[in-house]
């Protein structure tokens, strides 16, 4: 199996989402180009806003996590649980870190996730991200920077990506952290770079919301 199918995985539904949303940090190819009934954000907020909804990664929260924070409105969370599968178990993994929450845009009209991946390595987050990306093995025009998430040190990647079922190469990016409960990326895929551009928002808003929990 590779990155491609795990990128369509969710939980509940692997197979429904695999044929919706294509392939994937579990990222999102497809076979069409943007969903014509998606709604635009920028529609219902101002150009450069991005309207707030849950807190997630503390206790209590869909997913705790060693870090928390904003998630863009009507955006839904959900831990990812590989259970007794080793299919799933497998392919749930990339580099030092598993596949922990989604967080699922498509109530908020886009087709694509957030997905948050954490683990116990102790590494730079340097380190971190080039073990995540070293199983991205389509991925093209790779380009790295450090950064900030919040107050924490963070390396950011920005790349193009091709799979068998998409039209075209499309964008997507990952961030990592690490904090004293090990390991966090963040990833943003997306069906096509379309919908990844209409999904940075949510992106950056949980770039600079992040903070490590207790």
């Amino acid at each position: 199996m590779g990155q491609d199918f795990a990128r369509g995985i969710v939980p509940a539904a692997a197979l429904a989402v695999l044929m919706l949303a294509g392939c994937s940090s579990a990222p999102d190819g497809g076979t069409t180009g943007r969903d014509k009934s998606a709604k635009q954000p920028s529609e219902s907020a101002p150009a450069g806003a991005t309207a707030k909804g849950a807190s997630i990664g503390g206790t209590g929260t869909p997913c705790v996590l060693p870090v928390s924070f904003t998630t863009a409105a009507d955006w839904t969370a959900e831990k990812v649980k590989a259970g007794d599968d080793p299919v799933f178990g497998s392919i749930a993994k990339q580099g030092t870190v598993k596949l922990a929450c989604e967080i699922d845009a498509k109530p908020a009209g886009n087709i694509g996730y957030l997905r948050v991946w954490t683990g116990d390595d102790a590494a730079t987050p340097r380190k971190v991200l080039e073990g995540f990306m070293a199983e991205e093995s389509k991925a093209t025009t790779v380009r790295y920077r450090e950064t900030k998430a919040g107050d924490l040190p963070a390396t950011e990647v920005t790349y193009v990506r091709t799979t068998e079922l998409a039209d075209e190469p499309k964008k997507e990016r990952a961030l990592a952290v690490s904090t004293p409960r090990g390991a966090v990326v963040l990833h943003l895929g997306g069906l096509d770079t379309w919908q990844h551009e209409q999904m940075l928002p949510a992106y950056e808003l949980a770039k600079e919301t992040m903070a490590a929990t207790g």
